[in-house]
């Protein structure tokens, strides 16, 4: 099986644009700068900014502050070795929103590889809103000391490619 995905497209299936930007959950592509390159319907809903606001905008635009440092860091380093501590797992995190003031999000992350070179050159998200069960819900308030952005020393590194 190819780990190639065909944008070929059939005389009745969706463009696969469409399926992206209807999908239920946020789905956000940054490029390895982390600058936002793709913003779909979800993560409008989500995160109260518009995709004509967030696209060519920084991640920071939903970054907290408190977790600014421990993001990029992990990022950085996603990106200059091609491995994410999670894996492809969910992690809890606190983002920003637009107009509210408290929002939890699960998120889980990949890799996006430029074909012709093999190296990093993005990482996507996909996200949902969680604040209703941290509600409900005992959740620390300062990550473990060995973390950064939810990844753990603990977590298996793990690659994906697009």
């Amino acid at each position: 099986m190819s780990d190639e995905l065909s944008t070929e497209q059939g005389p009745t299936d969706p463009p696969f644009e469409q399926l992206i930007r209807r999908l239920p959950d946020a789905v956000i592509y940054v490029d390895r700068r982390g600058v936002i390159r793709l913003w779909n319907d979800a993560a409008t809903e989500l995160f109260g900014f518009d995709a004509s606001e967030a696209v060519g905008a920084s991640l920071d635009l939903i970054i907290s502050n408190r977790f600014r440092a421990a993001h990029w860091a992990g990022f950085n380093r996603a990106m200059s070795t091609g491995v994410l501590r999670l894996s492809g797992r969910p992690t809890l995190t606190r983002a920003v929103h637009r107009h509210r003031d408290r929002l939890y999000v699960e998120m889980s992350f990949g890799l996006v590889f430029d074909r012709s070179t093999g190296q990093p050159c993005g990482a996507v998200a996909v996200a949902r809103d969680a604040t209703d069960r941290v509600g409900r819900e005992p959740v620390a308030t300062t990550p473990p000391p060995d973390s950064d952005h939810g990844h753990t020393r603990s977590d298996r590194p793990g690659r994906h490619s697009a």
